[in-house]
């Protein structure tokens, strides 16, 4: 049991929390790279991702896993963005850095999913049962491009919408 919730009811939670995390940061994160900030789908988007390597940590692992790593490095990243993003407010270089740890967090999430597509789909899994096969390797490599590419769309915003983005948390 974990919280109350037996294993298969606690990953059950932990997926849904993650999906909705990765629906609302492709959602958020692609509305940004157009210049529009949509406040509360990035709250969301931050909350869910956040909540999703926390309640990872409430696994019963033995000792460290690359899940644990994941998890840390994707909480610290959350934590850079929510400070950028609420702390600062997207004034000056925090805007950059909120572009930068978002993306980072997205990427972590869409990372595992990835991780988790090829494990548990027999289809994947058949194509790279340990997941250092060609195909795995093809998926992160397109997946890490695509996320470098929208980060870096973001960066370029006009400075306007920068400003845009700016007064919409205050």
């Amino acid at each position: 049991m974990i919280l109350g919730l037996t294993i298969p009811a606690f990953i059950a939670l932990h997926v849904a929390i993650s999906l909705i995390g990765i629906v609302t940061g492709l959602i958020a994160l692609s509305a940004q790279a157009k210049g529009h900030f949509l406040r509360r789908i990035q709250a969301l988007f931050l909350v869910t991702t956040l909540l999703t390597s926390l309640t990872g940590f409430l696994f019963p692992f033995r000792g460290f896993t690359p899940a644990i790593g994941v998890g840390i490095m994707s909480t610290l990243v959350l934590v850079v963005a929510f400070v950028a993003l609420y702390g600062f407010r997207l004034r000056g270089w925090a805007r950059g850095v909120y572009a930068v740890s978002a993306t980072a967090a997205l990427w972590l999430n869409l990372f595992v999913l990835v991780v988790q597509g090829f494990l548990k789909v027999p289809a994947l899994n058949a194509l790279a049962p340990t997941g250092s096969e060609p195909p795995f390797l093809a998926a992160q490599g397109v997946l890490l491009i695509v996320m470098l590419i929208l980060g870096a769309v973001i960066l370029r915003q006009p400075s306007a919408l920068r400003k845009a983005a700016s007064r919409s948390i205050a």
